[in-house]
């Protein structure tokens, strides 16, 4: 819904299937959004794209863990 909303402002569209790969932290969420993008239209290189918000996921989750542990153990 956010990159819907942006696409209504910007100039450059976003893609929607970027953030579907952001929402799990496992590499196969970026595969199944590449596979997506290809089956619309096969000229679609996403993985690279899709891989960046899936890996930022994991930093995300491992400082938080990290602050986590910090202040509860």
């Amino acid at each position: 819904l956010c990159a819907k909303f942006m696409n209504r402002f910007t100039k450059e569209k976003v893609n929607p299937l970027i953030g579907a790969a952001g929402v799990s932290a496992v590499p196969m969420a970026a595969r199944v959004a590449h596979k997506v993008a290809q089956e619309e239209n096969p000229g679609n290189f996403l993985l690279m794209h899709a891989m960046g918000p899936n890996v930022a996921g994991v930093i995300g989750s491992a400082v938080a863990a990290g602050i986590l542990l910090s202040l509860l153990g």
